[in-house]
Parts: structure tokens; sequence; C-alpha cells
């Protein structure tokens, strides 16, 4: 991919993360996940705040799908952002919600 292509992606993934008050980079959608770790962020999304948050299907576009691994500097997907910043992805997310503090960044 060249620098150009590189930077154009960076910045569409940048406008999305800004544009969400909470966003999720993940395999598949809300509705039909294709990847046991984004089934579980979206099981905690939906039960703590439903209908609230946006989703990205990484399957649908391979340019995003590694351009989120640049974007975070995390290897994998899902990945969660709360108020344009980087939270985690699965193992962090449940750590966060089983401390309570998810709910706290959420709300």
């Amino acid at each position: 991919m060249s620098d150009d292509v590189q930077n154009a992606v960076q910045k569409k993934i940048d406008e999305m993360v800004k544009s969400h008050r909470i966003l999720l980079f993940m395999k598949g959608t809300r509705q039909f996940p294709q990847c046991g770790f984004s089934a579980q962020v979206v099981q905690l999304l939906n039960t703590l705040v439903p209908n609230k948050y946006e989703t990205v299907n990484v399957l649908a576009d391979p340019a995003i799908r590694e351009g989120v691994k640049i974007y975070a500097e995390w290897p994998t997907v899902p990945q969660l952002y709360i108020d344009g910043k980087f939270v985690g992805g699965c193992d962090i997310v449940k750590s966060l919600h089983a401390s309570g503090e998810l709910q706290k960044l959420l709300s």
C-alpha cells in the first residue's frame, strides 16, 4: 500500500473515531459478529449501552482492517474507542468491565 493510500486510510479512521463517542472496530456486524472476541465485546456493549455505539466491520474493507492495527498500534481486532481514545481489545474490555471501570468510561 502506498504512503498516500495509507495516509488516507489513517485519516478516514481518525475521522470515524472522532465522530462517534463509542466506536467498535470488529469482525462482522453488531447483529452478526464473525469472531468470538468481537461477539463478546458486542455482548458487553449491548448490556451497558444498547444502541449507543457504532461498529465498523473490518472484514468489509481490508485497508481499514490493516489500518486500525497501525492507528492504535494494536495488532488485533476488535478495538474499542471511547471519546476518541483507544480503550483496548476483548481481554482489556472484559477486565475493565469486571472492575467496573468500563461502566464509568461509558457513562
